[in-house]
């Protein structure tokens, strides 16, 4: 079992995907910091300094006035973030346009790579198994 579980681990696409988790971790921190610290900044210039990450509306319990989306939750009253969900909204779009423009990059990559392959001579082709034995033929007869 140690020996399958070995094989299964060393299979190239097990380690590409653990890599790609591992990547996509990152890339969401980063992707993250993109929303929150440049995003939303330009966003609420042009809805009057409005951050869309503390827009909610109580739905039952007690919060008080201006009170931010943590301090409702924390104070134990059902809400309905709608701004959260607009900036999960935004954030989904960012990496989904990020991912698109990378796989495209990869593409072109991989569609001049197979241009150059056609594009190059081709080895010249050596003599048939059809000329080989008629020139052995040849040769035989003339001796």
């Amino acid at each position: 079992m140690l020996k399958e579980f070995k094989a299964f681990i060393a299979k190239g696409n097990v380690m590409d995907m653990a890599v790609g988790i591992i990547v996509g971790a990152a890339f969401t921190a980063i992707v993250k910091s993109m929303v929150d610290d440049l995003i939303n900044p330009i966003i609420g210039l042009f809805t009057g300094g409005l951050d869309f990450t503390n827009n909610f509306v109580v739905l039952s319990g007690e919060v008080p006035e201006g009170a931010s989306l943590a301090a409702a939750r924390e104070a134990g009253a059902s809400v309905f973030a709608y701004g959260a969900f607009t900036m999960a909204v935004i954030n989904f779009l960012i990496i989904a346009f990020v991912v698109f423009l990378l796989v495209r990059y990869v593409n072109k990559i991989k569609d001049a790579a197979a241009k150059q392959e056609e594009e190059a001579p081709a080895a010249p082709a050596g003599p048939t198994e059809l000329d080989l034995l008629t020139e052995i033929r040849d040769a035989l007869a003339k001796k």
